[in-house]
C-alpha cells in the first residue's frame, strides 16, 4: 500500500495509510444518529444551524458551578495548596508545602475570567474521508463547533487558523458566539484542497508562537498523519499554553475489511493502488501497523502535555466530547481523570 511521508512505520507493502479513497466499499457517509453534519449536503448556513442546535442541547449544563477554564481544567494563575490526590499531575506539587506538612500537596490554579482560544484546524485532503457516519472534514469542523460553546462566554475570544497544504488562512480571535459562529461559517467555506499536497501543520502551529500570545488554550483539531514534525512546535507552544489536541479518526484507517480486491487511492499523491484484503494475515498487519502508528501519535501527544480527545467517524462524537469534559472536571475537582 502506499505510504505518505512518514519518518518511522511498517514497510510499504502495509502501512497504515491515512487517507484511502474507498472507490467501490459498500460504505458511505451517512446522517445516523451521534453524526454531525455533512456540509457536502446541502445549504451551509441550515446544516451549521442544525449543528449548533445538536451541540447546545447535548453540552448545556457541562460548564455549570465553578468556572474551571480551560475546557475545562486548571487555570494559570496560581491559587490555594490541598492534599494531593492519586490522578493528580505532579507537575503541579507544592514541594514548599508538602516540605513543611510532610504531606503531599499540589497547588491549584485559578482560571483565567477571560479566555482566549485558538484552534488550529488541519483540513488537509486526508481529511475529506470517511466510511461511517461522516467525513473527517465534517468531524473536524463539528469539534471546532463544540469547542467554541464551551469556551466562548463571558468575554472569552476564538480564533482560528486552517492549514489545507494549499493554503493557511488567519481569522482573529474575537469575542461573543455572534463572531464565533461567523468564524465556524468561515471554515466551513475553505475550498477543499488538491490532491498532492499535505497540510503544513507545523507551520501553522509556528503562527501561534511568533509574535507570543497572552496566555491561553490552544486547540489541535487533525489527524496527525505523515511526519511528526509538528511535535516540536506543539512541545513550544505546551510551555505556555495549555493543549487540548482532538484526533480526528475513521475505522478504516485502523482495520480493513475483507471486501476482495480494494482500489484505494491516496488523495495527497493521487497514487493508485489494488490491494488483496480478502488476505487476513495482510489485514493483520495492516491493523498492527495502524495501531503502530496512533500509539506514536499518543506518545506525542502526552510528551507535548496535550489532552488527547479522539473523535471518531463510527461513533457518538458528541458522548466522547460530554466523556472528556466530564474526565476533565474530575481531575481539576481533585478526583483523577483516566
Amino acid at each position: 500500500m502506499i505510504r505518505r511521508r512518514r519518518s518511522a512505520g511498517p514497510s510499504p507493502a502495509v502501512s497504515a495509510h491515512p487517507g484511502l479513497l474507498l472507490h467501490d466499499a459498500g460504505d458511505s457517509p451517512g446522517g445516523d444518529d451521534g453524526a454531525p453534519p455533512r456540509f457536502t449536503d446541502g445549504p451551509a448556513d441550515v446544516l451549521l444551524r442544525r449543528l449548533e442546535l445538536t451541540v447546545r442541547r447535548r453540552l448545556d449544563g457541562l460548564l455549570q458551578g465553578d468556572h474551571l477554564g480551560l475546557v475545562p481544567g486548571s487555570g494559570s494563575e496560581a491559587g490555594d495548596s490541598r492534599t494531593y490526590h492519586p490522578g493528580d499531575d505532579v507537575r503541579r506539587m507544592d514541594w514548599p508545602v508538602t516540605a513543611r506538612t510532610q504531606v503531599p500537596h499540589v497547588r491549584e490554579t485559578i482560571a483565567d475570567r477571560e479566555l482566549e482560544t485558538w484552534a488550529v484546524v488541519d483540513l488537509s485532503a486526508s481529511l475529506d474521508f470517511g466510511t461511517a457516519k461522516c467525513l473527517k472534514r465534517d468531524l473536524a469542523i463539528a469539534g471546532l463547533a463544540a469547542v467554541g460553546h464551551l469556551t466562548v462566554h463571558g468575554g472569552n475570544r476564538l480564533g482560528a487558523v486552517v492549514t489545507t497544504g494549499e493554503r493557511v488562512d488567519r481569522h482573529p480571535a474575537l469575542p461573543g458566539r455572534v463572531a464565533a459562529e461567523r468564524l465556524l461559517r468561515s471554515v466551513v467555506a475553505t475550498p477543499r484542497a488538491a490532491g498532492g499536497r499535505r497540510g503544513d501543520l507545523a507551520a501553522a502551529l509556528e503562527t501561534l508562537r511568533r509574535p507570543e500570545r497572552r496566555r491561553g488554550l490552544v486547540v489541535v483539531i487533525s489527524d496527525f498523519l505523515g511526519d511528526s514534525d509538528w511535535e516540536r512546535p506543539l512541545r513550544a507552544l505546551g510551555t505556555r499554553h495549555e493543549l487540548l489536541a482532538i484526533e480526528v479518526v475513521d475505522p478504516r484507517e485502523l482495520e480493513l475489511p475483507d471486501v476482495g480486491l480494494l482500489t484505494v487511492v491516496d488523495p495527497e499523491s493521487g497514487q493508485t493502488l489494488e490491494v488483496p484484503t480478502g488476505d487476513a494475515e495482510f489485514r493483520a498487519r495492516f491493523a498492527q501497523g495502524a495501531a503502530e502508528e496512533r500509539a506514536r501519535i499518543a506518545r506525542a501527544l502526552r510528551r507535548a502535555g496535550a489532552g488527547h480527545l479522539q473523535l471518531r467517524t463510527d461513533r457518538d462524537w458528541l458522548m466522547d466530547v460530554v466523556r472528556f469534559v466530564g474526565e476533565r472536571r474530575r481531575a481539576g475537582s481533585g478526583g483523577a481523570s483516566r
